[in-house]
């Protein structure tokens, strides 16, 4: 079941512009855009963090860089997945329970670039390199106008019932495992990619508001929400030290870069020259400093915090006490926070001073927002306000500052979440001989799957196919990582009924990857045993070499009957740990089929890791027998003997025979002189009678496997 609320989300931003702008064209525009009337608020720093699912909700539209939260619109019931954990021995099995969710959301209300970090209850589920942290699946609908609709929706809830949300950018997550989040769809923001390089406040106010905007800021993201775009072009225009102004063609944002550039007319003032005549002072005036704020605060969202809130505050010397807080909801640098803070100050204290002039009927042509010279006063002043009356003008006029200050800032130190890149999933699997402890032997093959990844790897799906990869079957997931790496150099055969003190084995492990000594009755347990290459061996001594190399020392070599084998560079090390490994049991007749397993987990972005083996029967068969020994008899002749092995008990705790287990005893034996093979037999006994006829020519080589209820085993080999 799901369900679908697309047709619920509201526009990008609230408000007729054509009403904003036709009630400029009446009134002093610096008062109707930037200051007076009812009060509408613009984005606020809170907003972007949080998620909703809310009928009705505003979709932000996105500009540069920047951190949104989204609203979710499709969901799905969650799903349960089944998993059988086998104990170790002497424990029971237990079953596990997983749930995944597959849901949509609505990020944008005009295209978006890609999709970068993506948080989850303040976590970071994907990284920068687009790697999710967390099993499952996702998409990115960037919001074109020819975006088709979602497949997974589509087959949700129909293809002629599903829209495509075009001009609306959205992500869709499938499957995504919801374990780490109290099994339930996280809080997300999402790190949006509108534009490449930094947005400038003049396209921003023009895009939401049709403006003729010409202001110098910079901003590394923008968001535009709130209640209506008049609070969102206030908000810029203040950050930016926009004046408006009313031209012939509409309504104009400069800041003071731009008016100086503007100049429209040079005036002369005729009532300063009147004044100056009569010995009389300019019409000048200088608020009192306490009218200026003593400081002034930016908050804003600081990109190197993760676009958490920052806070930059510049003071000036002198009375007054008062702090002007300016919310900027952006992504800027703290030093472009610092330096809008600055300017805000700077045109505050500038516009302590007044000035009137006064002219006659050529101050007509002179509307508020204007920037003027007069004859003889150097400067560029700004019309505020200009009055007629019996054709002559007077003129209020504040000075125009120079633009945005360049100063430096530090936004403190950053307490980011790190972001290490998912590791690519490594899978080895490989079939293990009994343990022979004394558990029931086996009927049917047993594979085990090992992986591990880099760092922040949490594990992998697992699909099985037991035909070569002409069909697949889940086969669950590998929940732990395990400890497995590489020979970091050759190692030579050895002989396996003794400790090899002399011998040692350098591997090259995961940088987490930890491994401990190990004394005698910790080893007769059977600790630290490990795969290398298809020989099981273990290991007393464990000494860090750094940077990942370990030398193992103390060797057991050829452990459960595997042959102590010449190990090259780059074999494959996997310490045999039953917490680690994920059990694969095939059907009897899979013998001898080759068999394929892929795993991938939430970094494998290039594909998800192989490997196969061919089913030999390891687990099944019985270990070859040990002990070849010849004894002479009369007239050249004389007996092969043997000691047969269990794979239900090798270990020889009582002084009797270990239990048979096969249906019944029964031996292969073939003697060979080179390549020639004298004799082919089957007995059911350890020992094999040699003819004296047989001993004639030279010596032997007798090849001995046991023949088990579901196959022989490998064979035993003696030169005599």
């Amino acid at each position: 079941m799901a369900t679908l609320v697309l047709t619920a989300v509201g526009g990008a931003v609230g408000g007729p512009v054509g009403a904003m702008l036709g009630g400029l064209a009446g009134r002093a525009a610096d008062g109707v855009l930037l200051g007076g009337g009812r009060r509408r608020q613009g984005p606020r720093l809170t907003e972007l963090a949080v998620q909703t699912s809310s009928y009705g909700t505003q979709v932000p539209r996105v500009w540069g860089r920047m951190r949104v939260g989204g609203t979710v619109f499709w969901a799905t019931d969650l799903k349960e997945v089944r998993s059988v954990n086998r104990g170790a021995k002497g424990q029971p099995s237990s079953d596990s329970y997983s749930y995944s969710c597959s849901f949509a959301v609505l990020l944008a209300a005009r295209p978006v670039l890609r999709v970068e970090r993506i948080w989850a209850d303040g976590r970071l589920l994907r990284g920068a390199a687009g790697d999710m942290k967390v099993q499952g699946m996702f998409r990115l609908h960037r919001g074109t106008e020819d975006q088709p609709a979602d497949p997974l929706i589509a087959s949700a809830e129909g293809i002629g019932r599903t829209p495509a949300a075009r001009g609306h950018a959205y992500a869709v997550f499938e499957d995504l495992q919801l374990a780490e989040f109290g099994n339930r769809v996280p809080q997300m923001t999402f790190e949006l990619v509108a534009d490449e390089e930094a947005v400038s406040v003049d396209r921003v106010i023009g895009d939401l508001a049709g403006a003729d905007a010409k202001l110098d800021l910079k901003l590394d993201g923008f968001a535009a929400t709130g209640g209506s775009v008049r609070g969102a072009v206030e908000a810029l225009a203040n950050a930016a030290g926009g004046e408006a102004a009313v031209r012939a063609g509409g309504l104009v944002l400069r800041d003071a870069t731009a008016l100086m550039k503007e100049v429209a007319v040079s005036l002369t003032d005729h009532g300063t020259a009147d004044e100056r005549a009569d010995d009389q002072p300019v019409l000048r005036s200088l608020a009192p400093a306490d009218t200026v704020p003593r400081s002034v605060t930016v908050l804003h969202h600081d990109p190197a915090r993760d676009y958490q809130a920052g806070l930059q505050r510049v003071s000036r010397p002198g009375p007054g006490w008062r702090d002007e807080r300016l919310e900027v909801a952006a992504a800027l640098s703290p030093s472009a926070a610092k330096a809008v803070a600055a300017s805000v100050l700077a045109r505050a204290e500038a516009g302590r001073v007044r000035r009137v002039a006064r002219m006659g009927a050529e101050g007509l042509a002179i509307v508020p927002g204007m920037a003027v010279r007069l004859t003889g006063d150097p400067g560029v002043w700004r019309v505020v306000a200009a009055t007629t009356e019996r054709m002559a003008t007077t003129l209020d006029l504040v000075p125009v500052t120079p633009g945005t200050i360049s100063v430096s800032a530090s936004g403190g130190r950053a307490l980011t979440l790190p972001d290490r890149a998912v590791g690519r999933t490594v899978l080895h699997l490989f079939e293990l001989p009994p343990a022979g402890n004394g558990e029931a032997p086996l009927i049917a093959p047993r594979l085990y799957a090992a992986a591990a990844g880099g760092p922040g790897w949490k594990g992998a799906g697992l699909l099985l196919s037991l035909d070569g990869g002409a069909t697949w079957q889940d086969a669950g997931a590998i929940g732990r990582a395990a400890v497995m790496g590489t020979l970091a150099e050759p190692i030579r055969s050895a002989a396996a009924a003794l400790f090899d003190e002399k011998g040692a084995l350098v591997v090259t492990l995961g940088t987490d990857a930890m491994l401990l000594d190990a004394d005698d009755a910790a080893l007769d347990r059977g600790a630290n045993l490990a795969l290398v290459g298809d020989e099981l061996l273990q290991f007393g001594r464990a000494q860090p070499l750094g940077d990942g190399r370990w030398r193992l020392e103390r060797l057991m070599r050829g452990r459960r009957g595997t042959a102590p084998a010449v190990s090259d560079t780059g074999t494959r090390f996997v310490l045999v740990e039953t917490d680690r490994m994920h059990v694969l049991d095939l059907p009897p007749g899979a013998i001898g089929h080759r068999v394929r397993a892929i795993a991938s987990g939430p970094g494998d972005l290039q594909g998800p890791a192989d490997a196969e083996l061919v089913v030999g029967g390891a687990s099944i068969l019985p270990p070859p027998p040990v002990h070849l020994r010849w004894q002479a008899g009369e007239n050249g002749g004389g007996n092969l003997r043997w000691t047969r092995r269990s794979r239900a008990g090798a270990a020889w705790l009582d002084g009797a025979d270990v239990p048979l287990v096969e249906e019944r005893e029964r031996y292969a034996v073939t003697l060979q002189r080179g390549n020639v093979t004298l004799r082919e037999v089957e007995i059911g006994e350890p020992q094999l009678a040699i003819l004296p006829a047989e001993r004639v020519g030279g010596r032997l080589r007798a090849l001995v496997r046991q023949l088990g209820t579901m196959g022989p085993s490998r064979q035993a080999a003696l030169d005599f």
